[in-house]
């Protein structure tokens, strides 16, 4: 048996059987296929987004709200069936509830890719968002039961680096196969993927759950599953109308939160709650959640405005473009493994302080980027960003998981990516909103000064960059001083949101410094020694 060490006092450390300690590292590539593929999947839609928009027989003819609806659908399934996907693990089995979400993704990705419509192509991309939920809180808890208390941190690293890479590399990919196939290549791709993904959790990953998970909460999930589906929907529609003070927007939004905190009031008063609110007292839990959800809040909303930076303003196609975020990615790879060692020498508390500035520095060097500024600039930037964000999301991963009983590593998981999803939902809608804002404010006057330009069409090119470089392109050379205006207004609300990026990320490090352990202490696993009938692991 391989044993985890304990210390004095601490309860009797949990058993893994040797041939589960034998093969963790082979569990774990396995985990990280599926896990590639599902975060994957969302950053290459975007490259597909231009192509899906052109009519029949090229692209399916899709309108802005159809395009941005086959984006949120997969994310409001997604966020929203998260914390009830971490429940089913811990109850029915994680590797169950892993091979059914891979299926049932794996099937929305084909249909997906042979729509024939935008409205099948929204519904196909909420079943991808269905499987998507079931798989991402399993592989963080497997990983959990597969490998020992000291090596977790190594391994959550490397899990860590595996969602940068995924990020990163989707507009490669889908960049590769728009040049040689046509749209639904960039679902169909996953078919295969899946497949493979399949045969190899068959094989090598084990089954675990929470032995004793006492009686359902139907009452807690369904208050979860519809709290943070309004909160989700709230968010997204007031990025999508760049407007959170209509009554749509905070309806929903104050709707959501109200069924939140009467599902924390019922967990509070429920002899069977779904999840121990008390976990929220501890410090280190409730700050790194916090870091979790600022870090991503921060990042999605700079990834959002550097992709129109990169393809609008400097040119770059959406290849080219996903190949500069590779410095992103590259950091990511190299340092997430590596944090455990900053976190040993220094601690959570210092490394995550330390790195949430730097995050904070990399935002407002963003300030630097101009129209004709070295693109070795912006480079620098995003390797130093993924260098801070390696160092973040890996000892702040660790606190919540090692916070939690084994047991309950299902839910754990799940909390760690609904905050992650709604820190980056939140930060793609309020960014957004204030660089939709700000470039309106800029452009304005100069559309409003074009001759002969009915005003629905000024203010329809005032939507976006992209729209008003269409109607510069519409008016010949006459239109070449319309585009170096756009584009100066561009990036003045680009650095306007940088300096909101700023500002998020210096609140994480107020988080970090204040709320997070000097050390990553060890804490007690189990109430007794663990062993396979006890814990739930099997082939």
């Amino acid at each position: 048996m391989a044993t985890s060490s304990s210390t004095p006092g601490a309860v009797p450390a949990r058993q893994i059987p040797e041939r589960i300690h034998r093969r963790r590292w082979a569990i774990l590539s396995t985990l990280m296929l599926s896990l590639l593929i599902v975060v994957l999947d969302n950053s290459i839609l975007n490259v597909a987004m231009k192509t899906i928009a052109t009519p029949a027989p090229t692209g399916l003819g899709a309108t802005q709200s159809e395009l941005e609806w086959a984006i949120n659908s997969y994310t409001l399934v997604f966020a929203g069936l998260l914390f009830t996907a971490g429940l089913l693990g811990d109850r029915l089995g994680r590797k169950k509830v892993l091979l059914l979400g891979l299926a049932v993704f794996g099937a929305g990705s084909v249909f997906a890719g042979i729509s024939q419509s935008p409205t099948e192509l929204i519904v196909f991309r909420a079943v991808m968002g269905l499987g998507g939920a079931l798989v991402m809180p399993a592989t963080l808890a497997i990983l959990m039961n597969v490998f020992e208390r000291e090596e977790q941190p190594r391994a959550i690293g490397i899990w860590a680096g595996g969602v940068g890479l995924a990020i990163a590399i989707g507009p490669i990919a889908g960049g590769l196969l728009l040049d040689h196939f046509w749209w639904g290549s960039v679902f169909m791709i996953n078919g295969p993927i899946v497949l493979i993904a399949l045969v190899a959790m068959l094989i090598l990953v084990p089954d675990s759950k929470d032995p004793h998970p006492g009686r359902l909460d139907p009452l807690g999930v369904l208050l979860s599953v519809v709290g943070l589906v309004l909160l989700v929907y709230g968010i997204i529609r007031g990025g999508q109308l760049a407007d959170f003070t209509g009554p749509q927007v905070v309806g929903t939004i104050v709707g959501g939160l109200v069924v939140l905190i009467v599902f924390v009031v019922h967990q509070k008063r429920s002899d069977h709650p779904s999840i121990d609110i008390s976990y929220f007292r501890k410090p280190a839990f409730s700050a790194a959640i916090a870091a979790i959800a600022l870090v991503f809040f921060a990042l999605m909303g700079v990834s959002f405005f550097t992709v129109f930076y990169i393809q609008s303003v400097r040119g770059y196609t959406p290849l080219q473009a996903g190949l500069l975020f590779l410095p992103l990615a590259a950091a990511q790879m190299i340092f997430a493994p590596r944090a455990r060692l900053a976190v040993d020498r220094y601690g959570a508390r210092a490394t995550c302080t330390f790195n949430m500035l730097v995050v904070a520095v990399t935002m407002l060097g963003m300030l630097l980027l101009g129209a004709d500024t070295p693109i070795w600039v912006l480079e620098a930037l995003f390797f130093l960003q993924g260098a801070g964000m390696a160092h973040i999301m890996p000892p702040a991963t660790v606190a919540i998981m090692q916070s939690l009983p084994l047991e309950k590593a299902g839910s754990g998981s799940a909390l760690n990516n609904v905050f992650r999803q709604v820190g980056g939902t939140l930060g793609v809608a309020v960014l957004g909103s204030l660089l939709s804002t700000s470039y309106r404010d800029g452009i304005q006057d100069k559309l409003d000064a074009l001759p002969g330009v009915p005003a629905a069409a000024r203010h329809a090119a005032g939507e976006s960059i992209e729209a008003t470089h269409g109607l510069a392109d519409s008016m010949g050379p006459a239109g070449r001083s319309l585009t170096a205006a756009a584009d100066d207004a561009f990036i003045h609300a680009m650095h306007i949101t940088a300096l909101g990026s700023v500002v998020v990320a210096l609140i994480g490090a107020v988080v970090a410094v204040a709320f997070l352990p000097g050390k990553m202490a060890p804490a007690p696993q189990a109430a007794e020694p663990r062993d396979e009938r006890k814990a739930g692991v099997e082939r």
